[in-house]
Order: C-alpha cells, then sequence, then structure tokens
C-alpha cells in the first residue's frame, strides 16, 4: 500500500488514489469539490497548540518533530488512520502548508510506516 505526500492545493490525480486531508484546520480558499478529499484524519494533525507555537517561531524544527511524534505515541487516530490507508491500494496524505520537506505530514507518514 503505497502513500505519498501532496499539498492539498495541487490538482488531484486519479494517481493520488485515496485523498485523506491530514490537517487540523480546512485548508483556506479550498472548496471541497476542488480538494477532492475522501476523508479528513483531523485528530492525526498536531494539536493547535503546536501548530500555532511552530508558526509563531516559538519552536525550531527539531522540537516541533519532537513534540509532534510524542502527541502521535498512543494517539488512536493514528491506528485509525493506518486501518484506512490499508483498505486501499494508493493513498495520499493531504496537507496544505508551503514547505515540503519540513511539515507534520512528512512526520505523520513516518510513525505511519514504522508502525509505533
Amino acid at each position: 500500500m503505497p502513500v505519498k505526500l501532496k499539498r492539498v492545493y495541487d490538482v488531484p490525480s486519479p494517481d493520488d488514489g485515496h485523498r485523506v486531508l491530514v490537517d487540523r484546520l480546512w485548508p483556506r480558499g479550498l472548496t471541497k469539490d476542488r480538494a477532492a478529499v475522501d476523508s479528513w484524519a483531523k485528530d492525526a494533525a498536531p494539536s493547535a497548540e503546536l501548530r500555532r507555537a511552530f508558526h509563531r517561531g516559538d519552536l525550531a524544527w527539531e522540537e516541533f518533530e519532537a513534540a509532534y511524534r510524542l502527541e502521535l505515541t498512543g494517539n488512536p487516530a493514528v491506528g485509525a488512520l493506518r486501518t484506512e490507508l490499508a483498505a486501499h491500494p494508493t493513498s495520499t496524505l493531504l496537507f496544505s502548508v508551503n514547505d515540503l520537506v519540513r511539515n507534520h505530514a512528512v512526520i505523520l507518514l513516518d510513525v505511519l510506516g514504522s508502525g509505533s
């Protein structure tokens, strides 16, 4: 079951397979039709407090990553998402931030792949 990452603002593609939004907030200016989201796993996204702290610049990337991994530990949304993704031959985790390397979806994908 390959799982890919993609910005939700990018044009949907049939190659995306099952499209799951993994942001806590709905992306600005994006209609549900244009987003073509199959499900929304907002409970697997960083908490509002953690997201705000990172975007304000109160946390370095390494601190954010450690804190988010801690939040994911024991989070039932992670197991539910893993089960959902396993039901599809291909899935894509969608996120809204501009940074393709340092974003929570990269961390979430790693956690999902590691089984922890």
